[in-house]
């Protein structure tokens, strides 16, 4: 991010200590690619993280966008996720992918994130150019952002994950709960509930996002030959019967609570619902007093704090 702006509303604008420049950002990038890219155990990809057009020159957008294809540098960015990021397109005579084209972000190896506001002919151009796209329902939805037009992507043959985006925005990062939004949005949007079915959002969750990543060939799926990478829910609980399909019952009424193993690359990580790698408690205890001190150091206490008082 080389200016200081968010679309074209004023009352987003960024921070200017947020503000890199070429060095920093670009090249600072290039270098951690160098470092780190497929380290340990290849389970660290570095990708480009550009900011949201509007807060990046086209000249810098040009530059990244030409070193990824020399190098192999995946992108990711968030798009079209507010109305005033329309605002910013029109301004440059532009669509959303009609811009994003213009300065080589489309193409299989870019991730662009939530894509709310979008027209036909933007759809078109992702399937045409192999553009992958992140869904993230809670966040748009927590954010009043939108709802983005996923069964029309689906039906035209983009290739959508599904993302749960930040923690501020999402509060749980619970990707089971995710589908299920992703599941039932639509068909409210839609007057229609058979679509978007739970098939298509576990796919969304699993090999699509590997495919986004361009790790489908290793990850996504259980399959000979790829990484034991996989999560196991025990489903002998109340609330989750009965059943009649097991990929209905994970979409619609399965939560991360309910995840007895999570195996990545063959390791356990997960056991009987604990962490096997770090100690919980620690950890939540240390992110409780660090968020508390920046939240002071910012002087948002009063700010953050809910409406009802507390003694």
């Amino acid at each position: 991010m080389d200016i200081a702006s968010y679309a074209k509303d004023e009352k987003w604008a960024m921070h200017p200590g947020l503000v890199e420049n070429r060095e920093v950002s670009l090249v600072g990038a290039v270098g951690m690619w160098e470092k780190w890219n497929k380290a340990a155990n290849d389970r660290i990809r570095v990708w480009f993280g550009a900011r949201t057009p509007g807060g990046v020159s086209d000249a810098l957008y040009k530059e990244m966008t030409g070193i990824s294809k020399e190098k192999g540098i995946p992108i990711t960015m968030h798009c079209a996720e507010v109305k005033a990021d329309r605002g910013f397109f029109d301004s440059q005579s532009h669509t959303p992918m009609s811009y994003c084209d213009s300065v080589g972000l489309l193409g299989p190896s870019t991730v662009l994130v939530h894509m709310v506001h979008l027209d036909d002919s933007d759809i078109a151009k992702l399937a045409e150019t192999g553009t992958h796209v992140a869904h993230c329902p809670t966040s748009n939805a927590k954010l009043a952002s939108g709802i983005c037009r996923l069964p029309e992507l689906l039906d035209s043959g983009v290739n959508v994950g599904l993302g749960t985006d930040g923690a501020p925005c999402n509060n749980t990062n619970d990707l089971l709960q995710e589908m299920k939004l992703a599941a039932i949005i639509h068909k409210a949007k839609s007057y229609d509930p058979t679509i978007v079915s739970a098939e298509q959002v576990l796919e969304m969750a699993t090999i699509s996002g590997a495919k986004a990543l361009g790790l489908e060939d290793s990850i996504g799926s259980l399959e000979v030959g790829k990484k034991a990478d996989f999560v196991a829910i025990d489903m002998r609980k109340c609330h989750l019967q009965p059943y009649f399909s097991p990929v209905s019952a994970v979409v619609y009424s399965v939560t991360g609570r309910d995840v007895e193993m999570v195996v990545v690359d063959g390791k356990v990580v997960v056991e009987g619902g604990k962490l096997t790698t770090m100690d919980e408690e620690e950890v939540w205890r240390e992110a409780e007093r660090r968020s508390r001190e920046i939240v002071e150091r910012a002087g948002l206490a009063e700010k953050v704090k809910g409406r009802w008082p507390l003694k």
